[in-house]
């Protein structure tokens, strides 16, 4: 809702100094547009900054780099009418209009202010209008998830990283997806380290038509039964397969032949990718 003329003032929070000068040259005069330059607060790289003990508590820390602009956005929240949070759409976007809003609460900046949540999926002027015309609440499922994301980050990589550099100087630090990777990937190895091979072999025949034109089948029965990958687990059971259908005379009694019109599959999305790979590759 634009209110031109009047002294209604709106600021609006987004991530990126290039986005809040384009937002801004989409609305009036009534709006101030001011960037956060992403986050603006973070776990203090101390112990005791997530107390998996007092359910997860956190301890946030203003960012050094924030603080310059988080005293425009607080002096600007001051002679705002209603503060809208125009981060992201993202769980980090999510993230980032929580802390803001949770930092001017703590800073007493809210008392009788309208605080809205939008979402801009492009930046353009109808997308922008279209967004400040449909607020809505910030949505605390995301900012669950940016909450288990992080805390899995410090508890991971501040406690092993540590640990990993006693253990071997020089290494990488440890990281909540990379350390589980690695651990994947070394029971895969070890795997394929105590792998044993059964061997077994397979029958195909190659035959001659009156016109010397050679035709090469696979066996699917021998004696009335089915062949298996395993049928033949050694070598003197194939030569004895072979030697049973040496000598003999086979007759084509049967031709078919029909077209199969396929579409191509779509792009992989990431759930199709993994199900591929485990389908075609045995992966998971």
């Amino acid at each position: 809702v634009f209110y031109v003329g009047s002294k209604f003032m709106n600021l609006v929070i987004v991530e990126s100094p290039a986005k809040a000068k384009t937002i801004n040259k989409y609305l009036g005069s009534n709006y101030t547009v001011l960037a956060s330059y992403g986050h603006i607060r973070d776990l203090p790289s101390k112990n005791g900054s997530v107390d998996p003990e007092n359910k997860f508590k956190m301890i946030w820390e203003v960012d050094s780099f924030s603080k310059k602009y988080l005293k425009e956005i607080t002096d600007a929240a001051k002679e705002s009418d209603k503060i809208i949070l125009a981060t992201d759409p993202d769980r980090e976007g999510e993230a980032i209009a929580w802390h803001v809003k949770e930092y001017l609460n703590e800073k007493k900046l809210l008392k009788d202010k309208e605080i809205e949540r939008v979402v801009f999926n492009e930046i353009t002027k109808k997308a922008v209008i279209h967004g400040i015309e449909n607020p809505r609440q910030i949505e605390p499922n995301l900012v669950d998830a940016y909450m288990a994301r992080r805390a899995l980050d410090y508890l991971v990589g501040f406690n092993i990283s540590p640990i990993l550099w006693t253990k071997l100087p020089g290494s990488k630090s440890a990281g909540r997806v990379q350390s589980v990777a690695l651990k994947l990937i070394t029971e895969r190895e070890h795997e394929i380290e105590s792998f044993k091979p059964d061997e077994f072999w397979t029958l195909s025949v190659e035959f001659t038509d009156n016109k010397n034109q050679k035709i090469t089948s696979s066996i699917s029965q021998l004696n009335g039964n089915k062949i298996e990958k395993f049928s033949f687990k050694n070598k003197d059971e194939i030569n004895k397969a072979i030697s049973s259908i040496k000598d003999k005379n086979f007759n084509i009694t049967d031709i078919s032949s029909k077209v199969i019109n396929r579409n191509p599959s779509g792009p992989f999305t990431t759930s199709t990718l993994q199900q591929t790979a485990s389908s075609r590759l045995g992966f998971g």
